[in-house]
């Protein structure tokens, strides 16, 4: 019987070891790259202030949906939709930020942001990949002053997708 297990178990092996598939990126470049069911979450927290408070979640197809929290125009869920070249390009502002793999945090209190104002807001981005992979960059804007190209690009990139109207204030 302990035979006839051992060989299902090695014909099953077989069989499945077969039908493998490489699916990203399979170059020699390590950055992680776009595929068909990721997602990407950019969220915003609030300040000592009005900043908008959102979360804005949008996959490749441009099929999207937006959160407002605090101080935007919408409060609750909507679903908008995106074209490819609008997906393209806010995808493209955040990809030189977009750690290899993990999260990265440049908050108060790590490296790169030392003696930062206490009242600004901060984003989560999240890339989330159909593997179950997934990428986490935190940033705290306070910490801009070391960072100006990243801030910019970052508070810049939800321009690229159809939402002002559900973020642009009262």
């Amino acid at each position: 019987m302990k035979f006839i297990a051992l060989g299902m178990l090695t014909i099953s092996g077989a069989m499945t070891g077969g039908c493998v598939m490489a699916v990203g990126n399979t170059s020699t470049d390590t950055r992680p790259v776009a595929i068909e069911r990721e997602t990407i979450s950019y969220e915003t927290s609030p300040c000592f202030g009005t900043c908008p408070v959102y979360r804005v979640t949008v996959q490749p197809d441009g099929s999207g949906v937006f959160e407002g929290k605090r101080f935007t125009k919408v409060s609750g869920i909507r679903a908008f939709r995106a074209s490819p070249d609008q997906y393209r390009a806010f995808a493209a502002k955040l990809e030189r930020y977009r750690p290899r793999q993990g999260e990265q945090l440049i908050q108060p209190g790590h490296p790169g942001c030392q003696n930062a104002p206490t009242d600004m807001p901060s984003v989560d981005i999240r890339w989330n990949e159909a593997s179950g992979a997934s990428q986490h960059l935190s940033f705290y804007y306070g910490c801009a002053m070391a960072n100006q190209a990243m801030n910019e690009a970052l508070r810049s990139a939800p321009n690229e997708l159809p939402i002002e109207q559900f973020i642009a204030p009262n």
